[in-house]
């Protein structure tokens, strides 16, 4: 019985042992790498006048020129397409690298005579303005969906 009380203190003994060639253990006491927050957004950062282009996404060749413009805070925001009445735009969030807004329901540009909402959600990007529009219709059927592409320069 002794022998196998000896061989098993051997085996657990061998069993905690830590091997030779493992390196040490540097990293106690340093801290993780942290990674760059995203930029932030403010208002004040797109406050002004924008000339935008929106590309219906699976139909790069259907473009919707408008104005687009944005104030320092949550009022006076418009999108102001050629030959219309401005179109009030809400302020929903604005968080992170992103502005949401909404607007509407107005009628459509690209359906004639067929009410739409929108829900835009805008970044800047090397100086531009760019972003994604769903745009909802109030039709019953299928498409009552568009997703868009923008891209804006500030007007002079």
């Amino acid at each position: 019985m002794r022998g196998v009380t000896s061989c098993w203190i051997a085996l657990v003994l061998v069993g905690c042992d830590k091997p030779a060639d493992r390196p040490a253990d540097t990293t106690v006491g340093e801290a993780p790498a942290m990674e760059a927050a995203p930029a932030t957004i403010s208002l004040a950062d797109v406050a002004g006048t924008w000339n935008v282009r929106g590309m219906v996404e699976g139909s790069e060749s259907t473009v919707v020129p408008y104005d687009m413009v944005a104030t320092a805070d949550r009022t006076g925001w418009s999108i102001n397409f050629p030959n219309r009445e401005p179109i009030p735009v809400r302020i929903v969030a604005v968080e992170g690298d992103s502005i949401v807004s909404e607007a509407g329901p107005f009628e459509s540009v690209l359906r004639k005579g067929v009410q739409v909402s929108t829900h835009v959600v805008s970044r800047l990007q090397d100086g531009k303005l760019v972003g994604t529009t769903v745009a909802r219709y109030q039709v019953t059927g299928p498409d009552t969906v568009a997703r868009l592409r923008f891209e804006g320069t500030r007007a002079p």
